[in-house]
């Protein structure tokens, strides 16, 4: 159960995980998914397949526990092929006991790959779960096919929030000549914000994914300077980050709050702090990139690790109802 303090306050752990190419072994010729496949180059097969669903697991099972002994009660996604993975991920040794669910939807990704939300069933209920396509188009005006916002509403412990999970589009063709992608992102974001607020004012919302920009991107700041706090902020260092690129660290997986979560006196669901998880045993070792995220592969070279991504998390506590 969640830490219980003197103030009568329970602490959840909310997270993020790119969780880098999970996919399952069968080639689905309606995506570009050839690179993981048994006969590609990189010899996907069942057996990596397993040990990456086995490291995974281990990670999401000891986040948060430093902190408040418990793993995270809501983990955005990025970066997972299907249902199918996502089952064996929540059934796995490692996470079975924890009781996961999960919401996903497929999106219209070239690569197949998609967001989800997984959610402990006995602290979390889903009330309602949807997406939002995100239209942009590349330098000829062809339709770029990318990843859909998800987005959940739900209770925890008859607290209701939203949460949007994002995987936004990627840097692949440079920084700047695929900004206006990601501007166009947090354009969508911010309408699903102003819908979620014409209904209810109050609305507790947390964005949360992969933005492939840094807290002080311009895209980000777009979001966060009116509506939200992104508590990333103070985390982002030459020293550390959530993903290592060319010689220097990024924050691109976030989590950001309504202010509403930064209310003191009487508020009964607080944001209490934002933390990078990046224990010694996900960490590459060797010296040459000793402290960067220790991947399943590095080009075609499989080294076993789990993902080219550090997951986030932050914690909140959230008073109980007699």
């Amino acid at each position: 159960m969640p830490e219980n303090t003197t103030e009568k306050s329970n602490h959840y752990a909310i997270g993020f995980y790119n969780l880098e190419n999970l996919f399952d072994t069968i080639n689905d010729k309606k995506t570009l998914d050839d690179d993981f496949t048994v006969n590609s180059p990189r010899k996907w097969n069942e057996k990596r397949f397993q040990k990456k669903i086995a490291n995974l697991g281990a990670v999401i099972s000891k986040m948060g526990l430093e902190k408040i002994g418990f793993p995270p009660v809501l983990l955005g996604v990025a970066e997972v092929e299907n249902k199918i993975v996502l089952e064996h991920l929540v059934t796995s040794k490692q996470l079975q006991s924890l009781g996961y669910s999960f919401v996903h939807f497929d999106s219209p990704d070239e690569r197949g790959i998609d967001t989800a939300l997984l959610y402990r069933c006995n602290y979390f209920s889903v009330l309602q779960a949807k997406t939002h396509t995100l239209l942009v188009h590349n330098e000829f005006g062809e339709r770029d096919f990318t990843r859909d916002i998800l987005h959940v509403v739900g209770k925890l412990d008859r607290q209701e929030i939203h949460v949007l999970v994002n995987h936004w589009p990627s840097r692949r063709q440079g920084a700047l000549e695929t900004g206006y992608k990601r501007m166009a992102a947090a354009q969508k974001i911010l309408e699903i914000i102003a819908s979620i607020l014409k209904e209810d004012p109050n609305a507790r919302i947390i964005i949360m994914g992969d933005f492939n920009d840094d807290p002080h991107s311009e895209s980000v700041k777009m979001v966060t300077t009116d509506f939200f706090y992104n508590p990333m902020e103070v985390l982002l260092s030459k020293y550390q980050g959530s993903l290592h690129h060319e010689e220097t660290w990024h924050l691109f997986d976030q989590l950001m709050v309504s202010y509403n979560f930064l209310q003191g006196g009487n508020n009964a669901f607080q944001f209490k702090s934002a933390h990078i998880y990046n224990p010694r045993e996900i960490r590459e070792y060797k010296e040459q990139y000793k402290n960067l995220p220790l991947r399943s592969y590095v080009g075609k070279k499989y080294l076993g690790g789990y993902s080219d991504h550090f997951p986030v998390y932050a914690i909140f506590s959230l008073k109980t109802v007699p």
